[in-house]
């Protein structure tokens, strides 16, 4: 919140709406995570640039396709257990560039 004395003051709001780019313009890495998670493994997908209801429509889509579980935020999505491959086909059926990174 900003206070000014000024009568005339118009508030701008600094934070952009980021746009999503076309899946042709985004590269995404897929890796496959267990740190931090008690040792269970986790299908890790990075790079995503775009809004948060984009986001999670792909990661409810790749959730769907998996039959599993997951989360997504902060251009992260994580789907429960190593579908690296599927989710791999998955994205570049959708027009995405995929790198799979990690053993």
């Amino acid at each position: 919140m900003v206070y000014s004395t000024n009568p005339d003051y118009q508030f701008e709001d600094q934070e952009q709406q980021i746009e999503t780019l076309p899946p042709n313009r985004q590269k995404l890495t897929v890796s496959l995570d267990k740190k931090q998670r008690k040792g269970k493994k986790v299908t890790l997908i990075k790079g995503f640039i775009g809004t948060e209801n984009d986001l999670k429509s792909l990661a409810k889509k790749l959730k769907s396709s998996c039959g599993v579980g997951g989360s997504s935020k902060d251009g992260e999505i994580i789907i429960q257990g190593d579908f690296r491959e599927k989710v791999q086909t998955l994205l570049e059926n959708e027009g995405f560039k995929v790198k799979i990174s990690g053993g």
